[in-house]
C-alpha cells in the first residue's frame, strides 16, 4: 500500500514530518517498508531563463539557445516546438542524470554547433507523459533548485511516497484514510471529517439489476447510477500525480477516479459504458466455461460457481475482480453506469486464484472491505464524475441489502494489565477506541463495520495496546511464591537436553528431519514393516515411520555433498519407531561424520574420520548424561554397521547404552553417500539414574600414597579380544587396581603364525600404606593367574 504524503494531509490534519509518520505506523503495526523521496532524482536540475534562440543553420528544426543558468551564459541546442527567448526553463547540466530518458548529458556536437546541457521536458523528468515541449516555469529565479521551486509551487509533484506493508487482518489499512484515522488515535494529527453527500437523482436509471436468489451470500448489495452526457478526458493534474506517485499511469478520468477511490476510501468500483451495456444486469453463478475477454485483453474461462454480472449478451464482468473490455469505457463513452458493490471474501478468493487475476479490487475484496460504505461511496464517486465530466445523475438503483456487521464486546478495562502487560488509564482506553471509530455504550464497544478482525474482547485489548505503543512495554519480573519450585523438566528431559548441548559442542550442527521415510531406507535399518507403514502418506518418498534417525541423517548428508560440502557432523535427537501403536517408540541421540576430523596441517594432508571419532564422542555423551565409567565395548552392532568397525557400549551382554562405527558401505551405496562415514546412536533411557538422589557430586578423593605401575605382556592366540585381557586384568584385585590398559599390540616374529602379544599396563594405587614389593609381586602373580586364564595365553617372557 502506497501513498504520498500531501494525500495523507486530504485526511488527517498533522504537522508531522514524513520520518514521524514512518515510525509511528510501523510502531502502530503497520510497518513501513520504504519512504522514496521523489525530490532526490530531480535535485541536480537548476532553472534557466532562455535570452535567444536561433535557427539551427544545419537543421530546420533545431533551435540554438542562449540559456541563463547559475554558470553564466550557456549555449544548448533544442529540438523542442515551445523553444524560444524570454521563457523560464528547467536545465540538465553536463554531468547530470535524466531519469526519463535514462542519459546523463554531457557536452554535446550536434550539426556541428556543441551544446553544454539539455532544457527538459515534463516526461524526461517524469512528471507526467507531456512530451510536447520543454517545461515552462511561471515564476523562478535563475540558478534556484527545480525542486526548491517545486516545493513551494508544486509540492504534490515531489512528495515524499511511504510503502507499508499491510497483515491480512488489517483491510481498512488499505484506504489512505483508514492509516490516517490510525495516526490520528495515535496523536499524530486530526481526522479530517468525511463530507456526508446527498445526491438526489434527476431520473429513473433505465438499466437495472438484479441478484439470484443462490448468489445473496456471494454478493449482498450492488448499487449502481447511471451519469448521461459525461466528458471523458484527461484527469486533473492533481489526480494523475497522486496515481503517479503510487505507481499507477493514469489511463482516462472515469478509469482514474475508480482506482484513486480504491486507494483513497478502500472502495473499489467499476465504470460500465452504458450505451454498449443489452438490456437489465444480473449477478449470478457462472455456469462453467463462459468465456470473457477482460480489460487486462485476456480472454478468462469461467469456472463454474463463479459470480459475474451479465447483461441480456452476456458476461460482461468478473465480479469483484476485473471488468470485461466489452462494456469498459473509452475517450468515446458518454453515458455510464457507476456500479459499487460488496462480495463475499472467500468466493473472491477462490475465483482469483482458478483464475490466477491479480487486481487491487480482489486484494481489498477477498480480505474484507466495509459494507457499510457501499452506497455512500458510491455516491462520492458519482460526485466527483459530476464536478470534473459533468453529465446528469439517475437515483441510485439498489439489489440486496448492506448486510449486518454489527457486534459489540465488553471492554474490561483491567484486562490490558493482565493481557499484555501495560498500565493504560481507563479514560485513555476507552478515548483509543473512540479515536478508532468504536461506539462505546457503557461497558460495550460497537465494533464499526470497516474492521472485519476485531471478533472478540482480546482485540479491544489489542487495540488498546497497540495505539498506546508495545514498544513502551517494560519487563516485568513475575511473581514467585516464596517456597522453592519443583524442577520444571523431568529427570529424562533433563538428560535430552544435555546430550543435545553436549553434541553441539563437540562440534555437531543439529538436524531436524521427518518421521517419515520411504520404505527402502526404513528396510536397510531394520524397519519398512507393515505395522510402521502409514495408511495416507503425504508423499511416496514418507511412506513409512523411521525405526532409525541415521536414514535421515543420510539423506542430509546426501543432499550437502550434491552440493559440494564434504565434511559434516550432523546429530538429531527424536524419537523412533517399532511399530504402529501407542508405545512403540524410542528415544534416541545419534550423530553422524562424514570427511575430515581437521584441517590440513602443514604438508597439505587431513586425517579422514573414522571409528575412533565416534567412540570418542559416544563416551563424551554418555559420560555428560551420567552413564556408569564400568561400562564396556562389545561386538555385535546391528547389521547397518561395518562388520569389523563398529561395536556396542554395554552394561553387560544384553543391556546396550549405545552403538558406534563405520556405516557399512552398502548402505552408504543405497542412501547416495560418499563414504567412508561413521556415526553413532544412544539410548539414554537405558543409562540407569543414580540410586542416590540429588544433583550434587560426590567427594573428590586424592590418594596421598603414590601409585605403582606394571606392565605385562601375554602372547595369545590371533583372534582373543584386548578386552578380555584387560578386564581379566582389572578383576584380579578390585580394591588395588585402579586401571588398566592396552598399549602395544606385535606380530609376526618369533610369535608364528596365528599369534600376538598384547601388553598391557597396570595402575595400583594404595589407600592404607604404601605398598612393599612383597605385596606389589602378589598382585602381579594373581595378574597373571587370571590373564592366563581368561585367554589361554602366556607371560611372555
Amino acid at each position: 500500500m502506497k501513498f504520498t504524503l500531501s494525500w495523507l494531509k486530504r485526511h488527517l490534519d498533522t504537522t508531522a514530518s514524513v520520518e514521524e509518520i514512518a515510525e509511528a505506523l510501523t510502531d502502530l503495526g503497520l510497518e513501513v517498508e520504504g519512504v522514496e523521496d521523489r525530490a532526490a532524482r530531480l535535485r541536480d536540475f537548476t532553472i534557466g531563463h532562455v535570452i535567444s534562440a536561433e535557427k539551427h543553420p544545419d537543421a530546420d528544426r533545431l533551435q540554438v539557445c542562449q540559456v541563463e543558468t547559475d554558470e553564466g551564459v550557456k549555449q544548448i541546442i533544442c529540438g523542442a516546438p515551445n523553444a524560444r527567448a524570454g521563457i523560464t526553463v528547467v536545465v540538465a547540466k553536463p554531468g547530470v542524470y535524466v531519469p526519463g530518458i535514462d542519459t546523463t548529458i554531457g557536452v554535446g556536437k550536434i550539426r556541428g554547433i556543441e551544446s553544454f546541457g539539455m532544457m527538459a521536458s515534463e516526461r524526461e523528468l517524469e512528471l507526467s507523459e507531456e512530451h510536447d515541449g520543454i517545461i515552462e516555469l511561471p515564476s523562478g529565479e535563475v540558478g534556484q533548485g527545480f525542486t526548491e521551486w517545486l516545493a513551494a509551487n508544486d509540492p504534490a509533484k515531489v512528495d515524499p511516497v511511504v510503502e507499508i506493508a499491510i497483515t491480512p487482518n488489517r483491510p481498512d489499512a488499505l484506504g489512505v484514510r483508514g492509516i490516517a484515522r490510525d495516526l490520528a488515535a495515535r496523536g499524530l494529527g486530526t481526522m479530517q471529517p468525511i463530507e456526508t453527500l446527498v445526491i438526489e437523482g434527476t431520473y429513473d436509471s433505465p438499466v437495472g439489476v438484479t441478484i439470484d436468489a443462490d448468489t445473496r451470500d456471494g454478493c449482498p448489495i450492488f448499487a449502481m447510477r447511471m451519469i448521461r452526457g459525461v466528458r471523458n478526458g484527461p484527469s486533473p493534474d492533481w489526480l494523475q500525480d497522486q496515481l503517479r506517485a503510487i505507481g499507477l499511469r493514469p489511463i482516462s478520468f472515469l478509469v482514474d477516479v475508480t482506482n484513486w477511490f480504491t486507494h483513497d476510501l478502500n472502495r473499489p468500483l467499476h465504470v460500465f459504458d452504458a450505451d454498449v451495456v443489452t438490456g437489465a444486469l444480473r449477478v449470478h453463478r457462472a455456469a462453467g466455461g463462459e468465456t470473457l475477454n477482460a480489460l487486462d485483453e485476456k480472454d478468462y474461462t469461467l469456472p463454474e460457481g463463479a459470480i459475474v454480472i451479465s447483461d441480456d449478451a452476456g458476461s460482461e464482468s468478473i465480479a469483484g475482480i476485473m471488468g470485461g473490455a466489452h462494456t469498459g469505457v473509452t475517450a468515446d463513452t458518454v453515458n455510464v453506469l457507476v456500479e459499487s458493490a460488496y462480495w463475499d471474501p472467500v468466493q473472491i478468493a477462490v475465483t482469483g486464484r482458478r483464475l490466477k487475476i491479480n487486481s487491487d479490487a480482489r486484494y481489498r475484496f477477498e480480505r474484507g472491505i466495509d459494507p457499510a460504505f457501499t452506497p455512500e461511496g458510491l455516491d462520492h464517486a458519482c460526485r466527483m464524475i459530476l464536478d470534473h465530466a459533468g453529465g446528469e445523475v439517475s437515483k441510485m438503483v439498489v439489489a440486496g441489502a448492506v448486510p449486518d456487521t454489527s457486534r459489540a464486546y465488553r471492554l474490561d478495562t483491567d484486562r490490558v494489565e493482565s493481557l499484555v502487560g501495560m498500565s493504560i488509564p481507563a479514560d485513555t482506553q476507552r478515548a483509543t477506541l473512540k479515536a478508532l471509530g468504536f461506539r462505546l455504550d457503557g461497558d460495550m464497544a460497537q465494533v464499526p463495520s470497516w474492521r472485519p478482525d476485531v471478533q472478540g474482547e482480546a482485540d479491544l485489548v489489542e487495540e488498546v495496546a497497540r495505539v498506546a505503543s508495545l514498544t513502551k512495554l517494560e519487563g516485568r519480573p513475575m511473581r514467585r511464591p516464596a517456597q522453592v519450585l519443583r524442577p520444571v523438566l523431568t529427570a529424562m528431559q533433563r538428560r535430552e537436553r544435555t546430550a543435545r548441548r553436549t553434541a553441539a559442542a563437540l562440534g555437531y550442527d543439529e538436524c531436524v528431519t521427518y518421521s517419515f521415510i520411504d520404505r527402502a531406507s526404513a528396510a536397510l535399518f531394520g524397519g519398512g514393516t507393515e505395522a510402521t507403514r502409514l495408511e495416507n502418506p503425504i508423499s511416496s518418498d514418507m511412506s513409512h515411520m523411521r525405526p532409525a534417525l541415521l536414514p535421515g541423517l543420510l539423506a542430509a548428508a546426501s543432499r550437502n555433498q550434491a552440493r559440494g560440502i564434504a565434511d559434516l557432523a550432523l546429530f538429531e535427537a527424536g524419537h523412533v519407531f517399532t511399530g504402529g501403536e501407542p508405545g512403540d517408540q524410542i528415544f534416541e541421540v545419534s550423530g553422524l561424520l562424514i570427511g575430515h576430523s581437521s584441517p590440513r596441517d602443514v604438508h597439505g594432508a587431513r586425517r579422514a574420520v573414522d571409528t575412533f571419532d565416534a567412540k570418542a564422542d559416544v563416551e563424551a555423551l554418555l559420560e555428560a548424561i551420567g552413564a556408569p565409567a564400568k561400562a564396556q565395548v562389545l561386538r555385535g552392532a546391528a547389521e547397518w554397521w561395518h562388520p569389523g568397525r563398529s561395536g556396542r557400549v554395554c552394561l553387560g551382554p544384553k543391556k546396550a547404552l549405545a552403538a558406534f562405527g563405520e556405516i557399512h558401505p552398502r548402505v552408504l551405496k543405497a542412501m547416495d553417500v560418499k563414504g567412508p562415514a561413521v556415526g553413532f546412536t544412544i539410548w539414554p533411557a537405558e543409562v540407569p539414574f543414580p540410586k542416590a538422589a540429588g544433583t550434587s557430586r560426590g567427594a573428590v578423593e586424592m590418594p596421598d600414597l603414590q601409585a605403582v605401575e606394571r606392565d605385562f605382556a601375554f602372547v595369545v592366540d590371533a583372534d582373543v579380544e584386548a578386552a578380555t585381557l584387560v578386564n581379566a586384568a582389572a578383576g584380579a584385585d578390585k580394591t588395588l587396581i585402579d586401571d588398566v590398559r592396552i598399549f602395544d599390540e606385535f606380530v609376526g616374529g618369533t610369535l608364528g603364525a596365528g599369534r600376538k602379544s598384547l601388553a598391557l599396563a597396570v595402575r595400583l594405587q594404595p589407600h592404607q600404606a604404601t605398598l612393599t614389593d612383597k605385596e606389589i609381586d602378589a598382585v602381579s602373580a594373581k595378574i597373571v593367574e587370571k590373564v592366563e586364564k581368561a585367554s589361554g595365553g602366556t607371560l611372555r617372557g
